[in-house]
Order: C-alpha cells, then sequence, then structure tokens
C-alpha cells in the first residue's frame, strides 16, 4: 500500500498522462485545436476539485477528465471538451459564472451553466414532478444540443463508475438511465451509448438476470465461432468476386437487447434465432443494394423480415439495409448493410453528422428554430419535442408525450400529396392526423386508407397513404375514448386538450345560464360585463373565469349576485331529499308526497338501518318542487349536476355532460345549481349507464357481468346491439355508488381482453 505522499504522487502521475491522452484525442481529429485552452481547463479543474474525491476513493478530476475523452471519442468541438472538464465546477466547487466567462469565454461559460441546471434536475421522482422535470430537461438543451451531449457522456461516465455508490441511490440512477437517458441518446441517433448505457443500467437493476443471459450468450458465442467465420468468409468473398470491397463484421446482441426481447416476445432464450448479426460496411450507397442482391441470390431471404431505412431514414437519422436470411446449416442470420458514413451516424449519431457535411464539426451552428434543420433528423424531432413542451401546460403530458416518442419504432405513411409521415409502430389514423396537424386532429371524424374509407381506430402500416376526413362543425370534439386508442403522445395529449376545452366551455354556458336563472329570480338582468368590477370579490381573475367557476359549481351564483348587487337581500333556501331504502323512491322533506324511484338500487344497509329513513344527495332547490334523476342519463355522486325545471315534472337532474341539456339550451331561465349531500354513513347507489365494444364470442357476457358483480355494481338492464365485423355493442344499466367507484368499473372492464371500448353514457 503506498504512502499517503507517494500515493498523491502517482495519482498527480495518472491526472497528467490522462490530460495528455485527452489532447492527443482531440487533435487526432481536430488538428488546429486550441491545446492551451484544453491544458489550462484541465488546470483549472484540478485546482478547483483539489479538495475532492469520489465514491471510490480517486481524485475528482478524474471524473471530469474521463467525461471530456468520451466527449472527444464522439469528436465534438473543443468548447464542448472545456466544457466536459468545467461541468462540475460551479455546482461543486466556489468557481462561478462569471470567473468562466473572464477565462474561458462567454460560449463555454453557457455551457457549463446549462450543465450545471441540469445537474439539479432529478427525474425519477413522483411522476408530476417527473414530467416537469423533463421539460426542463429538453428545453435547458433546447439553445445548444451540446449541452445534452455532455451531459449523456457525463451520465455515461457515472454509470461505469456505479459499483462504487450505495445500493439505493445505484438503483435510483440505473431506472433513471434506463427510462430517459438511454432513449434520448438513442433518439439522438447515438446507438453505441444508448447500448452501453442500456446495458449497465440492465447490470445494476437485475445483476442475476444480466449474470444468466450473459453467460448463455458467451457460451453460445463459443459454439457459433466456426459457423461465425464461415460466414465472414463467405460474404466478404462474393462482394469481392462482384467488385465490391467490404467490411464485415459479426455482432452478438448484447443481454440487454435479449432480456427486452424475451420479455416482448414472451420466449425463452433457447428460442431465439437470431443473436448474432452481421454488419456488411461497403463506400457507396449503390453497393448497398448491390451487396443485397448478391447475398439474396446466395442465401434465401426470411419474408417480412427486410426493411430499408437508406430510402425510408429513421427519425434519428438511421439508415441502413436490414433483412435476415436463412444461412448456413438453415440458421436465421440477421445482415444490416451500410455505407461507411453510415456506420459512423449509427455509431455516433448528431455527433458525427456534420463531419460529412465539410470537414468541421460545429454543433454551436445549429439554429433549433429554423424551418429546416440542416443535416440532421434528429436535431429535427429535437426541435418538433421542445415546441411540443413549450405549448403544453400539464407535466404529466410532457412526461407521457416524450417518453412514448423515445421508446416506439416507426412505421412511414403518406398524405394525399405525398408528404411523408413518421409514427410509432402500432399507429392509428388518429395519430396520423395530429401529426400533420393539431387542427386536423382536432377536427378528425373519418379516415380514408389507400383510397377506401376506413376506422379512424386501423393501425397503419407502412407505405399507407391517409387521408384525414374533417368536420366542419365548429363544436365539433374528438371522443374522449381516442385517447386509449391513440398511441402518440401528442395525439393522446391533444384529445385530452380537446376535452378539456370542451368542458370549460360547456362550464361556462352552464354557469351563464345558472346566473340569468339567478339574477332573474331575484328581479334583475344578468350582465357579464357587470362582473367585472365584483371579480375582486369574488377572488377571479377574469368574468369568463368567474363563470366557469359558477359551472362548476365553485362559486356560488348567490354569492355573485350579491357581489353585483351588495343590496339584495339573499334568502337562501335548502331541500334535501330523503329516501325510504325499504322501496328505493325518493322524495323531498317538506314537500309533499311527490316521490321518485330508481328501479332496483339496493342499498348496503343491514335489517335495522332498513328501518330507518335518512337523507339523501341534493340541495339548492327550492322548496315545494320535486326532484328527480333522468335515468337515461344517469347521475351519481362525484357528477357536476344541475337541475332543469320542467313543467308538470318538477325538477330534473342531469349531469353537466348530457346530451339532453341541449335542449334546454334556450331556456337558461330553467336551469337551478344543484349539490350533492350525501351522508357517507348511509351511502346510496346511484343510476348510471355504460357501454361496452367486445369480442362476439362465447362467454363475453359472462366475462363481462362476472367483472361487474366482482367490482360492487348493480345491474338494472341490458340492451344488446348485433356483432358488426365480429363486435357486439353492450349498453347497460348499472348502479353504482359514485363516480371513482363507476371509474374502476370501467377501467376493469377495459382491461378484459375481450372487450375494445368501454365507456359511459350521458343520454
Amino acid at each position: 500500500m503506498c504512502p499517503p505522499l507517494l500515493a498523491g504522487v502517482v495519482s498527480a502521475r495518472l491526472i497528467s498522462m490522462r490530460q495528455s491522452e485527452l489532447i492527443d484525442l482531440v487533435q487526432s481529429y481536430l488538428p488546429d485545436s486550441d491545446e492551451d485552452l484544453i491544458q489550462r481547463a484541465c488546470s483549472y479543474a484540478t485546482h478547483k476539485h483539489r479538495h475532492q474525491t469520489r465514491s471510490s476513493g480517486a481524485a475528482y478530476i478524474t471524473h471530469p477528465i474521463s467525461v471530456a475523452a468520451i466527449v472527444a471519442e464522439m469528436r465534438l468541438d473543443e468548447a464542448s471538451v472545456v466544457a466536459a472538464l468545467l461541468h462540475d465546477t460551479i455546482e461543486a466547487t466556489d468557481a462561478t459564472r462569471a470567473e468562466i466567462d473572464a477565462s474561458f469565454g462567454p460560449e463555454i461559460g453557457a455551457l457549463v451553466d446549462g450543465l450545471t441546471k441540469l445537474s439539479n434536475i432529478e427525474l425519477v421522482s413522483k411522476k408530476t414532478r417527473q414530467g416537469e422535470n423533463l421539460r426542463r430537461l429538453l428545453l435547458a438543451v433546447s439553445n445548444d444540443v451540446r449541452v445534452l451531449l455532455v451531459k449523456l457522456a457525463d451520465r455515461l461516465h457515472n454509470m461505469r463508475t456505479l459499483q462504487h455508490v450505495p445500493p439505493e441511490k445505484r438503483a435510483r440512477i440505473g431506472q433513471e438511465t434506463l427510462d430517459i437517458y438511454a432513449p434520448l441518446a438513442g433518439r439522438m441517433g447515438m446507438q453505441t451509448m444508448r447500448d452501453e448505457l442500456e446495458e449497465l443500467s440492465f447490470m445494476h437493476l437485475l445483476p442475476e438476470a444480466h449474470a444468466l443471459i450473459h453467460d448463455k450468450l458467451a457460451s453460445m458465442a463459443e459454439d457459433a465461432t466456426e459457423a461465425v467465420l464461415e460466414i465472414e468468409k463467405s460474404l466478404v468473398e462474393w462482394l469481392s468476386q462482384s467488385g465490391i470491397e467490404a467490411v464485415v463484421k459479426s455482432r452478438q446482441k448484447r443481454p440487454y437487447s435479449v432480456y427486452r426481447k424475451m420479455e416482448n416476445n414472451r420466449v425463452s432464450f433457447e428460442q431465439l434465432s437470431d443473436l448474432i448479426g452481421f454488419r456488411v460496411i461497403v463506400d457507396r450507397v449503390e453497393q448497398c443494394y448491390n451487396a443485397l442482391g448478391i447475398v439474396h441470390t446466395r442465401w434465401p431471404a426470411v419474408p417480412g423480415r427486410f426493411k430499408d431505412y437508406i430510402s425510408t431514414p429513421k427519425q434519428n437519422d438511421y439508415r441502413s439495409i436490414h433483412t435476415t436470411i436463412a444461412g448456413p446449416m438453415h440458421q436465421r442470420v440477421e445482415l444490416q448493410i451500410r455505407t461507411h458514413e453510415m456506420n459512423d451516424i449509427a455509431e455516433y449519431g448528431i455527433a458525427a453528422h456534420a463531419l460529412y457535411k465539410d470537414g468541421v464539426y460545429d454543433p454551436s451552428q445549429i439554429d433549433m428554430e429554423a424551418d429546416d434543420v440542416p443535416s440532421s433528423r434528429a436535431y429535427a424531432w429535437l426541435r418538433r419535442t421542445v415546441d411540443t413542451l413549450s405549448q403544453g401546460d400539464h407535466a404529466d403530458d410532457v412526461l407521457e408525450h416524450t417518453r412514448l416518442e423515445l421508446f416506439l419504432d416507426q412505421v412511414f405513411c403518406f398524405t394525399p400529396k405525398g408528404r411523408l409521415i413518421a409514427l410509432p409502430l402500432g399507429a392509428t389514423a388518429i395519430d396520423f392526423a395530429y401529426a400533420v396537424h393539431t387542427k386536423v386532429g382536432d377536427t378528425c371524424v373519418a379516415c380514408r386508407i389507400n383510397g377506401r374509407n376506413s376506422q379512424v381506430v386501423t393501425k397503419l402500416k407502412n407505405g399507407d397513404e391517409v387521408q384525414i376526413i374533417r368536420s366542419d362543425d365548429e363544436n365539433y370534439v374528438p371522443p374522449v375514448s381516442w385517447e386509449n386508442v391513440a398511441v402518440t403522445g401528442k395525439a393522446k395529449a391533444g384529445v385530452r386538450r380537446a376535452a378539456r376545452e370542451a368542458l370549460d366551455r360547456q362550464f361556462r354556458d352552464t354557469g351563464v345560464r345558472i346566473l340569468q336563472s339567478t339574477f332573474k329570480r331575484a328581479g334583475h338582468e344578468f350582465e357579464p360585463d357587470a362582473l367585472e368590477l365584483a371579480l375582486p370579490k369574488l377572488a377571479r381573475e377574469s368574468v369568463t373565469d368567474a363563470i366557469a367557476a359558477v359551472g362548476r359549481s365553485e362559486l356560488d351564483p348567490s354569492d355573485v349576485l350579491k357581489a353585483v348587487h351588495p343590496d339584495y337581500r339573499i334568502e337562501r333556501t335548502s331541500t334535501t331529499a330523503k329516501a325510504s331504502p325499504s322501496d328505493g323512491w325518493f322524495s323531498l322533506s317538506g314537500v309533499g308526497d311527490f316521490l321518485f324511484r330508481i328501479p332496483g338500487r339496493r342499498r348496503r344497509k343491514n335489517e335495522a338501518e332498513r328501518a330507518t329513513e335518512s337523507a339523501v344527495p341534493f340541495s339548492g332547490a327550492d322548496a315545494g318542487m320535486a326532484v328527480r334523476i333522468n335515468l337515461e342519463c344517469g347521475a351519481v355522486p362525484g357528477d357536476r349536476i344541475v337541475g332543469i325545471v320542467e313543467e308538470g315534472k318538477g325538477i330534473t337532474v342531469y349531469p353537466i355532460e348530457a346530451d339532453a341539456l341541449q335542449e334546454h339550451e334556450d331556456n337558461a331561465h330553467n336551469w337551478i345549481d344543484l349539490r350533492w349531500q350525501i351522508d357517507p354513513e348511509n351511502p346510496s347507489r346511484f343510476p348510471a349507464r355504460i357501454e361496452i365494444t367486445a369480442v362476439n364470442a362465447p362467454g363475453t357476457l359472462a366475462d363481462i357481468t362476472e367483472v361487474i358483480a366482482k367490482a360492487d355494481a348493480n345491474i338494472v338492464n341490458l340492451y344488446l346491439e348485433g356483432p358488426d365485423s365480429g363486435l357486439s355493442t353492450m349498453v347497460f344499466g348499472v348502479e353504482v355508488w359514485d363516480a371513482r367507484h363507476l371509474a374502476r368499473l370501467l377501467r376493469a372492464l377495459r382491461a378484459l381482453s375481450v372487450t375494445t371500448e368501454a365507456k359511459r353514457l350521458y343520454g
């Protein structure tokens, strides 16, 4: 063991050697780089971190130098290398942004500042905070993508040394890397970095599974040595005979890739057939297709396993031809055929792309706001994602959109005018519509795929031509159920946003009618402009906000009346419906003998309790008026409800989503604001209608009714509609305790393998 002084000398020598190696590495691809700048950055970082060590016990400076070396291996500019050397100085030492600007220039200062801000973002946390932090991360890198590239290099070195940190922290960092950083590297086209990040995460998160698959792969590789050499030799000879000089490399799937394939396909290791692949690298694009023809004439191709990413590149710039052939001894062999340029871009992504433009890589010159981002589809994806994040107002939408976009593979479709639209695998015409434009998605009602009328839920295939048919109705809202069908985050968020906006409009319309009725009964006319002066009293920012608050039952209409007309004396009356639990009839106390009944309603009570009447559920109606629930629409506690005064019928209760309310739009004076008054000690069931679309097969109805029974809901009636394309539609009248109970029931029904949709009906 070295004495402390000698250990310090050894460490200094190692640091000096690494500095020298770093400079040599940078100058290997940037011969005119500023050697003095890099040396000054090394000295500055070494001085600032002189009293710090890593969890492994090594001098802290070894980390920035290692990160800078990874950045240099990515062939980034010298500003990125220097930023990597300094990336922890502001966060972990007494260095300041002003000091770095003065010593190394504002460009490097801005990069270090961006990296410092990212270091405080924790992505593995509660969902909403995770979504907001992911938004901050991508917005932070939108001004200069080099911040993201250096951040990825920083994460890679941390993962390489993760064994030295405590197990709890190790698990958090590993999951964060697998969820966010590895997919981000993939989206930037940096496949080599993505593979290593995934592999290291897998090794730390599931060490036993990793070790098992690693050992199986090692054993298989040993057994396949002769076959691999034979295939490599054959490919080189056949291509050479045709005048194509090619580099042929065998490659074995990584343990994490094998694990993911086993999990996704539900197969064992022994059932996997393409664990070893071959990469054929040639000089020119036309040689890729020539090589493909040569291979297919020697070995039969496996149907359905051909993909041409040269003519149709992936969004991360990846280009290559993929094919699978039945090689020697009839085993499946996967081949990738590409040029040297394509191979570099596949390995290093956007970090390598510009080298083939003019030989000098300067990502700082990329204009992220430009309509046509040069060179790289990955830049364009990042810009579109940032645009989406900057417009989003819900952190959950941010998280869902970005994570869906990070993970899913692609299918390529066309508009009738020939515009290429890249979508995730499994996408529908709904996703296509929103990919074309948000307004197209919001107004989509039908589609034609390859000239034929098709359902918007149809999954698209490569090469499909999709024409979106739009609605001319200004009030059209895409069905909420589309959110469960759509695949892309943009489409899901678009459907949710359209539903929220429609609901807001409905709240405002409801609020106007309730206020008109309230003001009329008080002998006044409701004037929205008169609310402007009363807003401070109501603690609302705008007139529309106040009106919508009334519609949402957040603001009592009588409070609005009093705020506008302070001298008016409001006499509040509160009526409460009572239930006779023995027969399920409701009546209003002090009103007389008017009753209404919910057929089949059952109470969760014992025999003693059934002998006692108890108060249930509405307040806000005038005394002397009968109240009933519209059974076609239903209403359950948790719904926002309104009452409609109907001549000869008293007050009919509707949820605000009810279609039937449209019939009463011209009679705003008949609208009454109602509220639930539920006694938690005496719960009751309430009516709702649900529609289920399910596979028409024996046992389907039994499966559905079993789920309803297990969910503690009561079936009142059932309507069946004949099968259409193998699907049946069922409308159930059910009784549930409240809106949460109903939501749980719908989730359970949607989870059934026989159901394609389950939704609540409002009329």
